[in-house]
């Protein structure tokens, strides 16, 4: 059998096609998710592989109800709208897809979650410090995000480190166009940047990380800038282009290598928050044994992972050479450091294939 996994994002969408073994059979990226041209894509790819035997879809936020992939019937079909709601910006583009092939095809369809990996925190560093209404009727708490990329990485440092999964404490730095940080105790998240939405923690391409909320307040009460305009800018005008104009990390470390001032600060306000967050987070843990880069930035820039890994020395990292990248996944630090850095590859759509067969068969 083969599986479809339909990875769609707020701008694009990346559908693999996955054979037994693991196989990637076939890879494409389409783009805007919303339009009639990605569905009739994801048609074309299902009728061009007629080995397909389910279709597994990355959904960012499962809300209350979903810790762990499921098979969509009607219920959970209506379930997934109220967790959309939550995640305005990621969830409605993969239920349009989802709704596609329903429509369409008598394939079975599975929906995994980023938000599952993180339902094991604890209350501590779930609970936020907010009124008794909003926790529990509002259901505001900290989610935590980038779940799938999470699974992945703990199964490939377990097997780069040649230790149990369950035995391995590490911080998951996914660092790409949406980055967060992950403490894994024993195999399980313990803790993560991320909260109730993907806006908290980390500065990101271009969305802000975590921003005091007075300051939006100030900013609605006393100088009259709305909700949506204040939604909109922490979305999509926030991060490094918010501070230097642009999303794109190399871009931005070319500038800032030339010595440009506001490519410096981006630089250097994206490293710091890093750092803090990840030497926070590793409190949750009862030691350190790794530290994993994934994502699109964590995997290809040597350039930021020696500078964050410079600033954590309180940890025991020693910084990994910056000019060295593994082509794959691999170890990046020296054979006698305290705490292995590793560079993994983001395969969430294995994770997610993974899942499938496991719960089709």
């Amino acid at each position: 059998m083969q599986v479809l996994v339909a990875n769609a994002g707020s701008s694009s969408l990346k559908l693999s096609v996955i054979g037994e073994g693991a196989e990637t059979v076939a890879a494409v990226e389409l783009g805007d998710p919303s339009g009639s041209e990605a569905i009739d894509g994801v048609l074309a790819v299902v009728g061009s592989h007629p080995d397909i035997g389910a279709v597994g879809h990355r959904i960012v936020h499962g809300g209350p109800h979903f810790s762990s992939p499921v098979l969509v019937d009607e219920r959970v079909r209506g379930q997934l709208d109220a967790a959309a709601a939550i995640a305005p910006l990621h969830d409605p583009p993969a239920l349009r897809i989802l709704d596609a092939l329903r429509e369409r095809t008598s394939v079975p369809q599975v929906v995994c979650f980023d938000t599952g990996f993180h339902a094991s925190m604890p209350p501590a560093a779930s609970t936020y410090a907010i009124p008794a209404l909003w926790r529990e009727q509002y259901g505001v708490r900290r989610y935590g995000f980038h779940g799938l990329s999470c699974a992945w990485s703990l199964r490939r440092a377990s097997a780069l480190l040649g230790r149990p999964s369950h035995e391995l404490q590490l911080m998951v730095a996914h660092l790409g166009s949406g980055a967060s940080v992950t403490a894994i105790r024993d195999g399980r998240s313990v803790d993560t940047s991320m909260g109730f939405t993907p806006l908290e923690g980390l500065v990101m391409a271009t969305r802000s990380g975590t921003v005091d909320p007075g300051a939006l307040l100030w900013l609605h009460l006393s100088r009259g800038v709305g909700v949506a305009e204040i939604g909109e800018d922490l979305e999509h005008a926030s991060g490094t282009l918010g501070i230097a104009g642009t999303a794109d990390m190399r871009e931005l470390l070319g500038r800032a290598g030339g010595g440009e001032a506001a490519a410096t600060l981006a630089r250097d306000v994206y490293v710091h928050r890093a750092r803090a967050v990840i030497a926070g987070i590793a409190t949750s843990l009862d030691r350190l044994d790794a530290i994993v880069f994934t994502g699109g930035v964590g995997e290809n820039s040597g350039e930021i992972r020696g500078a964050i890994c410079r600033g954590l020395g309180i940890l025991g990292v020693a910084e990994p050479d910056h000019e060295l990248a593994a082509p794959t996944d691999g170890i990046v630090s020296g054979p006698d450091d305290r705490v292995a850095v590793l560079v993994v590859r983001a395969r969430e759509d294995l994770e997610i294939d993974r899942s499938v067969r496991t719960l089709i068969q």
